[in-house]
């Protein structure tokens, strides 16, 4: 059977964060609503645990700060040493201490972190990248390209070590220059992936087909970006429900989206760092 990608998204929204860009900033969720993200957390885990007829590679976007919960840590660690396990990722702010990432498999185990110049410090955020280097943990690190971020992703990618992949989103609603796109490419040599929509109705898409999404409930869609249902997760229906399919919107602007369009290459591009947002050469650092 062929490599299957799943991107989980449970009902965890909250955020310790502030990021004026973002709608879940500060979000608190409920003691209730935690008690349920975390036994959906705990269900899908055993689902990919016992899902050994094909192999998987799993990454977590929360709405919020995912790491900050022990229930997250934990679940990364066991699915990390699952021998049909390719990787298990998950998008975070890094604000959580990085010391559990010792007992998972880190041929395996991998973050997709992101800076919030405003959030953190430079240096705070730095140090735990030095955190995860000492671990010799796999990594990637990123910005919002806002105006005001230039001189602090510029910063960071001269402290980073030349081998970590710095990427950057384009900022939502944000028309660029050309030499504002000519500057933050100097950064990330991708930004031209994230500056423009790419116009998507009616190409050949991996979702749906060898990608999915798939909510806490079980629920279980092409991409987060496709309301169509294509099954449930725990009763098996999904499997009849993957199939090649072309996409039904008009364009795709988020990496984790896009990523999957089949005319783009992409997933050549980043081998077995799709889930980690990691090309499979990264640039020389500027």
């Amino acid at each position: 059977m062929s490599a299957l990608y799943v991107l989980y998204r449970g009902p965890l929204a909250s955020c310790n964060y502030d990021c004026p860009y973002c709608p879940f900033a500060k979000r608190v969720d409920s003691p209730a609503t935690l008690r349920e993200d975390r036994a959906a957390l705990l269900r899908f885990a055993d689902w990919v645990e016992a899902t050994t007829d094909r192999r998987l590679s799993v990454l977590f976007t929360p709405w919020g700060e995912g790491l900050t919960r022990r229930w997250y840590r934990d679940t990364i660690v066991r699915l990390s040493h699952l021998a049909h396990v390719d990787r298990v990722a998950i998008q975070t702010n890094l604000a959580a201490r990085t010391g559990w990432l010792g007992s998972a498999d880190l041929g395996t185990a991998a973050l997709w972190a992101t800076y919030h110049p405003g959030q953190v410090s430079r240096s705070a955020f730095l140090s735990r990248c030095a955190e995860l280097d000492a671990l010799g943990a796999r990594y990637s690190v990123g910005v919002v390209g806002l105006p005001a971020h230039l001189p602090e992703a510029r910063a960071l990618r001269a402290l980073l070590p030349a081998s970590v992949y710095l990427w950057v989103n384009a900022a939502e609603g944000y028309v660029y220059s050309a030499d504002e796109e000519a500057a933050w490419t100097a950064l990330d040599p991708r930004f031209g992936d994230s500056v423009r929509p790419h116009p998507s109705r009616g190409l050949p898409c991996h979702a749906g087909e060898t990608a999915i999404s798939v909510r806490g409930d079980g629920t279980v869609r092409r991409c987060h970006f496709v309301p169509d249902v294509i099954g449930n997760l725990y009763d098996g229906s999904w499997r009849a429900g993957l199939r090649p399919r072309a996409c039904p919107n008009t364009i795709c602007d988020c990496h984790i989206g896009y990523v999957h369009l089949k005319p783009l290459g992409l997933r050549e591009v980043y081998g077995n760092g799709v889930m980690e947002r990691i090309p499979l050469s990264t640039a020389p650092k500027s």
